[in-house]
Protein backbone atom coordinates (compact mmCIF):
# COMPACT_ATOMS: atom_id res chain seq x y z
CA UNK A 1 0.00 0.00 0.00
CA UNK A 2 1.56 3.61 -0.87
CA UNK A 3 -1.46 5.61 0.72
CA UNK A 4 -4.49 5.24 2.67
CA UNK A 5 -8.56 6.60 2.48
CA UNK A 6 -10.29 7.08 5.73
CA UNK A 7 -13.96 7.65 5.80
CA UNK A 8 -14.11 10.35 8.32
CA UNK A 9 -17.64 10.66 10.31
CA UNK A 10 -18.08 6.97 11.53
CA UNK A 11 -14.41 5.69 10.99
CA UNK A 12 -12.32 8.33 12.70
CA UNK A 13 -14.77 10.51 14.95
CA UNK A 14 -17.23 9.49 17.05
CA UNK A 15 -20.13 11.40 15.63
CA UNK A 16 -23.17 9.05 17.47
CA UNK A 17 -22.67 10.66 20.44
CA UNK A 18 -23.50 14.06 19.51
CA UNK A 19 -26.26 12.54 17.41
CA UNK A 20 -27.53 10.97 20.48
CA UNK A 21 -27.06 14.28 22.76
CA UNK A 22 -29.04 16.31 20.68
CA UNK A 23 -32.08 13.96 19.98
CA UNK A 24 -31.70 12.99 23.81
CA UNK A 25 -30.92 9.56 24.25
CA UNK A 26 -29.12 6.73 22.14
CA UNK A 27 -31.76 4.95 21.21
CA UNK A 28 -33.88 8.05 19.65
CA UNK A 29 -29.93 9.25 18.29
CA UNK A 30 -29.44 5.58 16.88
CA UNK A 31 -33.02 5.60 14.75
CA UNK A 32 -32.22 9.02 13.69
CA UNK A 33 -28.80 8.48 12.78
CA UNK A 34 -29.82 4.77 10.62
CA UNK A 35 -32.43 6.51 8.92
CA UNK A 36 -30.18 9.35 7.57
CA UNK A 37 -27.89 6.52 6.97
CA UNK A 38 -30.73 5.01 4.65
CA UNK A 39 -31.30 7.88 2.93
CA UNK A 40 -27.72 8.93 2.53
CA UNK A 41 -26.68 5.58 0.83
CA UNK A 42 -29.53 5.96 -1.27
CA UNK A 43 -28.99 9.31 -2.89
CA UNK A 44 -25.97 8.97 -5.65
CA UNK A 45 -25.85 12.28 -6.30
CA UNK A 46 -25.31 15.42 -4.47
CA UNK A 47 -27.84 17.14 -2.60
CA UNK A 48 -27.18 19.27 0.11
CA UNK A 49 -26.10 17.39 3.39
CA UNK A 50 -27.89 19.45 6.09
CA UNK A 51 -31.41 18.39 3.59
CA UNK A 52 -30.66 14.73 4.43
CA UNK A 53 -30.49 15.04 8.35
CA UNK A 54 -32.97 17.06 8.10
CA UNK A 55 -34.98 14.79 6.39
CA UNK A 56 -34.09 11.74 8.27
CA UNK A 57 -34.92 13.75 11.83
CA UNK A 58 -38.66 14.43 10.47
CA UNK A 59 -39.15 11.01 9.18
CA UNK A 60 -38.57 9.30 12.58
CA UNK A 61 -40.98 11.85 14.41
CA UNK A 62 -37.87 14.36 15.63
CA UNK A 63 -38.10 17.97 15.00
CA UNK A 64 -36.30 19.27 11.86
CA UNK A 65 -34.55 21.86 13.56
CA UNK A 66 -31.95 18.95 14.94
CA UNK A 67 -29.99 19.53 11.52
CA UNK A 68 -29.44 22.91 12.67
CA UNK A 69 -28.34 22.39 15.98
CA UNK A 70 -26.06 19.60 14.95
CA UNK A 71 -24.29 22.40 12.29
CA UNK A 72 -24.31 24.58 14.93
CA UNK A 73 -22.13 22.22 17.34
CA UNK A 74 -20.81 19.99 14.79
CA UNK A 75 -17.18 21.57 16.17
CA UNK A 76 -18.14 19.27 19.48
CA UNK A 77 -17.64 16.13 17.13
CA UNK A 78 -14.68 13.87 18.70
CA UNK A 79 -12.34 11.45 16.98
CA UNK A 80 -12.03 8.14 18.58
CA UNK A 81 -9.42 7.52 20.83
CA UNK A 82 -5.88 7.36 19.81
CA UNK A 83 -6.88 8.59 16.03
CA UNK A 84 -4.99 11.45 16.23
CA UNK A 85 -1.68 9.77 17.22
CA UNK A 86 -1.89 6.59 14.85
CA UNK A 87 -2.93 8.50 11.83
CA UNK A 88 0.21 10.90 12.19
CA UNK A 89 2.22 7.43 12.52
CA UNK A 90 1.11 5.88 9.70
CA UNK A 91 1.34 9.67 7.81
CA UNK A 92 5.17 9.57 8.29
CA UNK A 93 5.29 6.45 6.30
CA UNK A 94 2.80 6.99 3.45
CA UNK A 95 0.24 10.24 2.28
CA UNK A 96 -3.34 9.59 4.27
CA UNK A 97 -6.65 11.66 2.55
CA UNK A 98 -10.35 11.73 3.57
CA UNK A 99 -13.85 10.61 1.61
CA UNK A 100 -16.26 11.64 3.61
CA UNK A 101 -20.48 12.18 3.17
CA UNK A 102 -21.22 15.72 3.88
CA UNK A 103 -20.44 19.09 2.94
CA UNK A 104 -17.23 20.45 1.85
CA UNK A 105 -17.34 23.05 4.50
CA UNK A 106 -18.19 20.15 7.75
CA UNK A 107 -15.65 17.92 6.39
CA UNK A 108 -12.91 20.43 6.25
CA UNK A 109 -14.00 21.24 10.00
CA UNK A 110 -14.27 17.68 10.99
CA UNK A 111 -10.94 16.72 9.59
CA UNK A 112 -9.38 19.32 11.20
CA UNK A 113 -11.10 18.06 14.44
CA UNK A 114 -8.60 14.30 14.16
CA UNK A 115 -5.52 15.70 14.30
CA UNK A 116 -3.29 14.49 11.61
CA UNK A 117 -1.81 15.66 8.36
CA UNK A 118 -4.32 14.85 5.47
CA UNK A 119 -3.32 15.43 2.10
CA UNK A 120 -6.65 15.67 0.81
CA UNK A 121 -10.37 16.15 2.14
CA UNK A 122 -12.90 14.85 -0.18
CA UNK A 123 -16.45 15.08 0.44
CA UNK A 124 -19.45 14.08 -1.42
CA UNK A 125 -20.38 18.08 -2.38
CA UNK A 126 -16.52 18.36 -3.63
CA UNK A 127 -16.91 15.07 -5.68
CA UNK A 128 -21.11 15.26 -6.53
CA UNK A 129 -21.94 11.75 -4.76
CA UNK A 130 -22.13 10.40 -1.80
CA UNK A 131 -20.82 6.68 -1.33
CA UNK A 132 -20.95 4.39 -2.25
CA UNK A 133 -21.07 6.06 -6.00
CA UNK A 134 -17.73 4.25 -6.77
CA UNK A 135 -16.97 7.88 -7.96
CA UNK A 136 -16.81 9.11 -4.71
CA UNK A 137 -13.89 7.27 -3.86
CA UNK A 138 -12.73 7.16 -7.43
CA UNK A 139 -12.39 10.86 -6.27
CA UNK A 140 -10.33 10.41 -3.03
CA UNK A 141 -8.28 8.38 -4.50
CA UNK A 142 -7.15 10.77 -7.30
CA UNK A 143 -6.63 13.50 -4.62
CA UNK A 144 -3.92 11.15 -2.86
CA UNK A 145 -2.03 10.86 -6.40
CA UNK A 146 -2.13 7.03 -6.37
CA UNK A 147 -3.49 3.92 -8.53
CA UNK A 148 -6.51 2.53 -6.53
CA UNK A 149 -4.51 -0.95 -6.20
CA UNK A 150 -2.42 1.12 -4.20
CA UNK A 151 -4.63 2.86 -1.57
CA UNK A 152 -6.22 1.25 1.45
CA UNK A 153 -9.47 2.19 2.50
CA UNK A 154 -10.51 2.59 6.12
CA UNK A 155 -14.72 1.89 6.07
CA UNK A 156 -16.58 3.25 8.86
CA UNK A 157 -19.91 1.48 8.07
CA UNK A 158 -21.00 -1.42 6.83
CA UNK A 159 -21.99 -0.30 3.23
CA UNK A 160 -19.22 1.82 3.08
CA UNK A 161 -16.81 -1.71 2.99
CA UNK A 162 -19.80 -3.00 0.17
CA UNK A 163 -18.65 0.51 -2.04
CA UNK A 164 -15.73 0.89 -1.30
CA UNK A 165 -14.49 -3.10 -2.64
CA UNK A 166 -16.79 -2.86 -4.98
CA UNK A 167 -14.25 0.92 -6.63
CA UNK A 168 -11.61 -1.67 -6.28
CA UNK A 169 -10.22 -0.98 -2.48
CA UNK A 170 -9.00 -2.94 -0.42
CA UNK A 171 -10.80 -2.80 2.61
CA UNK A 172 -10.16 -2.16 6.39
CA UNK A 173 -13.39 -1.57 8.72
CA UNK A 174 -12.52 0.15 11.90
CA UNK A 175 -15.87 -0.76 14.04
CA UNK A 176 -15.39 0.67 17.79
CA UNK A 177 -19.16 0.83 17.84
CA UNK A 178 -19.32 -2.89 17.52
CA UNK A 179 -22.09 -2.73 14.54
CA UNK A 180 -23.59 -5.76 12.85
CA UNK A 181 -22.24 -5.89 9.82
CA UNK A 182 -24.48 -8.79 7.45
CA UNK A 183 -21.79 -9.99 6.11
CA UNK A 184 -20.10 -7.09 4.69
CA UNK A 185 -17.27 -8.37 7.16
CA UNK A 186 -16.22 -10.84 5.27
CA UNK A 187 -15.44 -8.26 2.42
CA UNK A 188 -12.67 -6.82 4.10
CA UNK A 189 -9.07 -7.56 4.58
CA UNK A 190 -9.45 -7.15 8.07
CA UNK A 191 -12.07 -5.46 11.17
CA UNK A 192 -10.55 -3.77 13.89
CA UNK A 193 -11.77 -1.95 17.09
CA UNK A 194 -8.90 0.57 17.66
CA UNK A 195 -6.97 2.84 15.27
CA UNK A 196 -3.53 1.62 17.07
CA UNK A 197 -3.75 -1.77 14.89
CA UNK A 198 -4.24 -0.20 11.82
CA UNK A 199 -0.83 0.47 11.23
CA UNK A 200 0.29 -3.85 12.09
CA UNK A 201 -2.59 -4.35 9.52
CA UNK A 202 -0.80 -2.19 6.78
CA UNK A 203 2.28 -4.26 7.44
CA UNK A 204 0.49 -7.24 6.57
CA UNK A 205 -1.24 -6.48 3.56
Amino acid sequence: MRAVLFDLLSALIDSWSLWDDIAGSEERGGRWRFEYLRLTYGTGAYVPYLDLVEESAAAVGMPREFAAELEARWDELAPWPGAGAALRRIARRMPIGVATNCSQVLGVRAAGLVGAPFRSVVTAESAGFYKPDPRMYEAGVEALGVAAGEVLFVAGSPRDIRGAVSAGLKVVWHNPAGLGAGGAEKLAFAVIDDLSRLAGVIARI
